[in-house]
């Protein structure tokens, strides 16, 4: 006789990959990566103030092989001349990354950022951090403890 076999709950990135790599792949993305790595890939200064929609790719005639297509990027208005200036480095970094010419020009579409602004990290209050760590001597791990002890200090932070 045959043991039911045990299921186990699956891994969120299958789950959802499915999905989103349907929504990417209809803004002619072939890989998601190229929105969730953006500012690997251009760098952070170009990052902070752009970010991929889609890739729009020409039909080819029959027989005929596949034109690169063009990165459309929505962009902030006051930093759209200088990446505009910047394109052909951008076109450069994504095509190196993707490991293939599959961009040749760059269109701008002058639009808030959807990313907003980016929160800063707050630091930890040192004197809070040292009170929690006190609390904790069963912790043999001097690192362990200490993380644990900022972990604290931040939960409690008003």
């Amino acid at each position: 006789m045959n043991k039911p076999k045990r299921t186990f709950a699956k891994p969120l990135r299958e789950l959802v990959g499915k999905v989103i790599g349907e929504t990417f792949s209809r803004q002619g993305f072939a890989s998601a990566e190229l929105v969730t790595r953006w500012p690997e890939i251009v760098g952070a200064e170009i990052a902070a103030h752009s970010e991929p929609v889609k890739i729009q790719w020409v039909r080819p005639a029959d027989g005929e092989e596949r034109e690169p297509g063009t990165l459309v990027l929505r962009v902030d208005g006051p930093a759209a001349i200088e990446i505009q200036h910047l394109a052909n480095v951008i076109c450069d970094r994504v095509n190196r990354f993707l490991g293939w010419r599959a961009v040749a020009r760059v269109a701008l579409r002058q639009a808030p950022l959807r990313h907003g602004a980016r929160k800063v990290a707050r630091s930890s209050d040192p004197v809070a951090t040292a009170r929690i760590a006190a609390t904790m001597p069963n912790i043999a791990d001097d690192d362990l403890r200490q993380a644990l002890a900022r972990l604290g200090a931040a939960i409690k932070r008003p």
